[in-house]
């Protein structure tokens, strides 16, 4: 499942590594988006395949953030 950002979002920090088991609803990474510091949370349980982002990067709306398998 790809994890997306949703609006135009500078990254934070990544809370998980490539290879991690991760559960619904768990943090995997916090985006600032208008100001505001947001948790993105895994919609489903699995391992974490990719990362495509780091922090400090900035992204545009529907920019991939990571890949849960």
């Amino acid at each position: 499942m790809d994890i997306k950002v949703k609006m135009p979002s500078t990254v934070i920090s990544i809370e998980v590594a490539v290879g991690d088991a991760v559960t619904k609803g768990q943090s995997l990474a916090v985006v600032e988006a208008m100001k505001m510091k947001n948790n993105t949370p895994s919609p489903v349980d699995g391992t974490v395949k990719s990362i495509a982002a780091a922090a400090g990067d900035r992204l545009k709306p529907g920019a991939l953030l990571m890949v849960i398998e």
